[in-house]
This record gives C-alpha cells, sequence and structure tokens, in this order.
C-alpha cells in the first residue's frame, strides 16, 4: 500500500516557477497599460492648471472659442463677438494654437 501511495505521489514543481508567468503578465500589464494612462491623466492636469486668459481652446462638444476669464474649477470661453459662455475645464478638449499644422513655404 505504501508503495503505491508513493508511486502516486510527485514531487512539487516549485512554487515560485509556477507564478513566473503570472508575474510577468502582472508586468507588462503595468507598463502597456497602467503607466501610460496615469502619465497622461498627469498632462492633463498640468494643461488644466496652465490655462490662461486669451488661451484658444476647442471644447470637448467641437466649440472653439478664447478663454476671457480662469476661475478654479470652471473657465470664461467667448465664442463669437460678446457671447461667452461658462465651461468646466475638464470639458476642455485641446489648446488651438497647438494643433495648427505648419506651411513650408
Amino acid at each position: 500500500m505504501l508503495y503505491i501511495f508513493l508511486q502516486t505521489t510527485s514531487p512539487s514543481s516549485g512554487g515560485f516557477m509556477s507564478f513566473l508567468p503570472f508575474l510577468l503578465i502582472m508586468v507588462v500589464f503595468y507598463f502597456f497599460m497602467i503607466r501610460p494612462q496615469v502619465n497622461r491623466q498627469r498632462a492633463e492636469q498640468k494643461f488644466q492648471e496652465e490655462l490662461k486668459k486669451g488661451d484658444k481652446i476647442i471644447t470637448a462638444g467641437g466649440i472653439y472659442g478664447k478663454i476671457t476669464g480662469v476661475q478654479e474649477k470652471k473657465v470664461i470661453v467667448e465664442i463669437s463677438d460678446n457671447i461667452k459662455i461658462s465651461i468646466e475645464k475638464n470639458s476642455i478638449s485641446r489648446e488651438k494654437s497647438l494643433n495648427i499644422p505648419t506651411q513650408n513655404k
């Protein structure tokens, strides 16, 4: 009976080696998914903090305008002559002056 029991049990193949593929997947996941997202969030927050009067912007809804006033969480945007709207900083998509293509003549 003891002989049969010893034949059926196999030696374990190391605990760390069985978790190594999962550990590698987690490291790859961090560098390709989590880290770029954190960097994007930091850049977006920095962009929102650096908004100032006179910046030309595009909102997430596609409205072009010029910032005429900056508050803590909102900005006042002039979208046409004497037409101003108040929007949250989070809804600003990008700065228009950064996306103008340069033409070589």
